[in-house]
């Protein structure tokens, strides 16, 4: 089911949209061992909280509700576009303290050990480092022991803007994928530093795609 306060895409302004005038995008279908990962760790378990970093969509309701658990759907790109601006000012306004609290308050407002599982996509690397170090933090904390995180990371350490996408599961291993824009990483991340920034955590497993994209699975 839907928690009450579920996003759904916005249509305003964004700081990673796209060329005005241009082609509607259209989806792509692919595999993820990353996502795969994810739907077998959890696979037995029942009646859990995930929490979706994407916009809501009922190809995500139907296919995690049908496995016996609960979804939070919360579009944190939009969030990151209301609370830090859609201009060049973008990276600059997450130094803010006001503007950090507010993100953090509408992103990861939950209690202690809510969530059983989070997946949240290609969000995190749009996140300047303080900001970065501070949304794991509280991911951290709204996770269960044992809980698996899915993200992921454009690998390519000179890309000049990484695609950003509306994340839609299909089955355990299938994902379509719709491009919103895109923007460039707020820095470069490869094994190491994805080690550094989820130290916390007990566990850090990296797949590495043909299209540059770091597939990583953390375990709480």
């Amino acid at each position: 089911m839907l928690r009450d306060r579920t996003k759904t895409e916005s249509a305003l302004p964004s700081f990673f949209s796209g060329r005005k005038g241009a082609p509607s995008p259209q989806p792509q279908t692919r595999t993820s061992h990353g996502l795969e990962q994810f739907f077998a760790s959890i696979h037995g378990e029942e009646n859990l909280s995930l929490l979706d970093f994407a916009a809501a969509s009922q190809e995500n309701v139907s296919f995690i509700t049908a496995l016996g658990h609960r979804i939070y759907s919360n579009d944190v790109v939009q969030t990151m576009d209301e609370t830090f601006g859609v201009d060049s000012n973008f990276l600059v306004n997450q130094s803010d303290p006001e503007r950090a609290a507010a993100f953090l308050k509408e992103t990861l407002n939950f209690s202690d050990e809510n969530f059983g599982g989070a997946l949240v996509w290609d969000t995190l690397q749009f996140l300047a480092p303080a900001m970065l170090e501070q949304t794991v933090e509280q991911l951290y904390r709204v996770l269960r022991p044992g809980a698996f995180v899915l993200a992921f990371f454009h690998a390519e350490e000179k890309m000049a803007s990484a695609p950003l996408y509306s994340y839609r599961i299909l089955s355990a291993k299938t994902m379509s994928l719709t491009p919103r824009g895109g923007t460039r990483p707020a820095q470069y991340f490869n094994n190491r530093s994805l080690e550094k920034l989820f130290q916390k955590f007990q566990s850090v497993k990296f797949f590495l795609t043909r299209d540059h994209l770091r597939e990583v699975i953390v375990r709480r």
